[in-house]
Protein backbone atom coordinates (compact mmCIF):
# COMPACT_ATOMS: atom_id res chain seq x y z
CA UNK A 1 0.00 0.00 0.00
CA UNK A 2 2.88 2.57 1.12
CA UNK A 3 4.72 1.26 -2.28
CA UNK A 4 1.81 1.78 -3.88
CA UNK A 5 1.18 5.64 -2.84
CA UNK A 6 4.52 6.19 -3.55
CA UNK A 7 4.49 5.66 -6.96
CA UNK A 8 1.41 7.92 -7.61
CA UNK A 9 3.21 10.95 -6.12
CA UNK A 10 6.35 9.55 -7.96
CA UNK A 11 4.05 10.10 -11.04
CA UNK A 12 2.50 13.24 -10.12
CA UNK A 13 6.13 14.79 -9.68
CA UNK A 14 6.98 13.95 -12.97
CA UNK A 15 3.61 15.47 -14.58
CA UNK A 16 4.16 18.45 -12.41
CA UNK A 17 8.02 18.86 -13.38
CA UNK A 18 7.20 18.09 -17.49
CA UNK A 19 3.90 20.55 -17.10
CA UNK A 20 6.71 23.27 -15.47
CA UNK A 21 9.24 23.07 -18.07
CA UNK A 22 6.44 23.50 -21.09
CA UNK A 23 5.60 26.49 -19.18
CA UNK A 24 9.24 27.70 -18.78
CA UNK A 25 9.95 27.00 -22.44
CA UNK A 26 6.76 29.23 -22.93
CA UNK A 27 7.57 31.77 -20.67
CA UNK A 28 11.24 32.13 -22.46
CA UNK A 29 10.08 31.99 -25.94
CA UNK A 30 7.65 35.24 -24.62
CA UNK A 31 10.86 36.89 -23.05
CA UNK A 32 10.51 35.79 -19.45
CA UNK A 33 9.76 38.76 -17.73
CA UNK A 34 9.46 42.97 -18.05
CA UNK A 35 9.22 45.38 -15.86
CA UNK A 36 4.99 45.58 -16.80
CA UNK A 37 3.27 43.96 -14.55
CA UNK A 38 0.32 43.39 -16.88
CA UNK A 39 3.22 41.98 -19.34
CA UNK A 40 3.98 40.14 -16.55
CA UNK A 41 1.20 38.20 -15.85
CA UNK A 42 -0.05 37.93 -19.34
CA UNK A 43 2.98 35.75 -19.65
CA UNK A 44 2.61 33.44 -16.61
CA UNK A 45 -1.56 32.83 -18.16
CA UNK A 46 0.32 31.78 -21.23
CA UNK A 47 2.85 29.37 -19.72
CA UNK A 48 0.11 28.17 -17.49
CA UNK A 49 -2.17 27.43 -20.08
CA UNK A 50 -0.45 25.99 -22.86
CA UNK A 51 1.30 23.60 -20.33
CA UNK A 52 -2.15 23.16 -19.02
CA UNK A 53 -4.47 22.30 -22.16
CA UNK A 54 -1.18 20.42 -23.85
CA UNK A 55 -1.59 17.91 -20.29
CA UNK A 56 -5.24 18.17 -20.87
CA UNK A 57 -5.33 17.02 -24.77
CA UNK A 58 -2.53 14.39 -24.17
CA UNK A 59 -4.69 12.93 -21.64
CA UNK A 60 -8.07 12.82 -23.98
CA UNK A 61 -5.86 10.99 -26.28
CA UNK A 62 -4.58 8.36 -23.52
CA UNK A 63 -8.57 8.08 -22.86
CA UNK A 64 -9.00 7.17 -26.84
CA UNK A 65 -6.31 5.35 -27.24
CA UNK A 66 -7.28 2.93 -24.20
CA UNK A 67 -10.81 2.72 -25.20
CA UNK A 68 -9.57 1.53 -28.50
CA UNK A 69 -10.36 4.13 -30.72
CA UNK A 70 -7.12 4.16 -32.91
CA UNK A 71 -6.99 0.06 -33.47
CA UNK A 72 -8.30 0.60 -37.03
CA UNK A 73 -4.89 2.95 -37.71
CA UNK A 74 -2.83 0.29 -35.94
CA UNK A 75 -4.45 -2.47 -37.83
CA UNK A 76 -3.78 -0.77 -40.87
CA UNK A 77 0.13 0.54 -40.81
CA UNK A 78 1.05 -3.18 -39.40
CA UNK A 79 -0.79 -4.71 -42.88
CA UNK A 80 1.20 -2.19 -45.05
CA UNK A 81 4.09 -3.04 -43.09
CA UNK A 82 3.75 -6.89 -43.58
CA UNK A 83 2.13 -6.16 -46.99
CA UNK A 84 6.45 -5.30 -48.16
CA UNK A 85 7.58 -8.07 -45.60
CA UNK A 86 8.03 -11.64 -47.91
CA UNK A 87 5.90 -14.35 -46.08
CA UNK A 88 4.30 -11.30 -44.02
CA UNK A 89 0.97 -12.10 -45.17
CA UNK A 90 0.74 -15.47 -44.17
CA UNK A 91 0.35 -13.70 -41.11
CA UNK A 92 -2.40 -12.17 -41.95
CA UNK A 93 -5.68 -11.28 -39.34
CA UNK A 94 -9.42 -9.80 -39.63
CA UNK A 95 -9.48 -6.84 -38.37
CA UNK A 96 -12.41 -8.60 -35.69
CA UNK A 97 -9.50 -11.03 -34.63
CA UNK A 98 -7.13 -8.48 -34.22
CA UNK A 99 -9.07 -6.09 -32.17
CA UNK A 100 -10.34 -8.33 -30.33
CA UNK A 101 -6.44 -9.57 -29.47
CA UNK A 102 -5.20 -6.17 -28.83
CA UNK A 103 -8.65 -5.31 -26.06
CA UNK A 104 -7.47 -8.46 -24.31
CA UNK A 105 -3.92 -7.55 -24.05
CA UNK A 106 -4.58 -3.87 -23.08
CA UNK A 107 -4.20 -2.80 -19.65
CA UNK A 108 -7.04 -0.70 -18.06
CA UNK A 109 -5.17 2.20 -16.15
CA UNK A 110 -7.00 4.06 -13.37
CA UNK A 111 -4.32 6.86 -13.53
CA UNK A 112 -5.29 10.39 -13.62
CA UNK A 113 -1.94 12.51 -12.78
CA UNK A 114 -1.70 13.61 -16.40
CA UNK A 115 -5.33 14.83 -16.37
CA UNK A 116 -5.44 16.31 -13.04
CA UNK A 117 -2.10 18.05 -13.33
CA UNK A 118 -3.37 19.78 -17.13
CA UNK A 119 -6.50 20.74 -15.13
CA UNK A 120 -4.25 22.36 -12.74
CA UNK A 121 -2.54 23.95 -15.03
CA UNK A 122 -5.10 25.09 -16.94
CA UNK A 123 -7.13 26.69 -14.30
CA UNK A 124 -4.41 28.77 -13.18
CA UNK A 125 -3.78 30.01 -16.66
CA UNK A 126 -7.35 30.98 -16.91
CA UNK A 127 -7.31 32.66 -13.63
CA UNK A 128 -4.44 34.77 -14.34
CA UNK A 129 -5.91 35.78 -17.76
CA UNK A 130 -9.07 37.23 -16.13
CA UNK A 131 -7.09 38.62 -13.69
CA UNK A 132 -5.26 40.52 -16.58
CA UNK A 133 -7.95 41.04 -19.03
CA UNK A 134 -10.06 43.18 -15.48
CA UNK A 135 -7.00 44.51 -13.88
CA UNK A 136 -5.41 46.02 -16.99
CA UNK A 137 -6.09 48.19 -20.02
CA UNK A 138 -6.31 45.44 -22.83
CA UNK A 139 -7.70 47.97 -25.83
CA UNK A 140 -3.90 48.69 -26.05
CA UNK A 141 -3.34 45.57 -27.11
Amino acid sequence: MKEEKSNALRKYFICFIIASLIAVIVFSINGFFTDDIGVNIQILADGFFVSGILFVMFAGLMFISGEGALLGISFVMRNVVLWFIPMGRAQHETYAKYRERKLGERKKSADRCVLITGLIFLVIGVILTVVWSVSFDTSAI
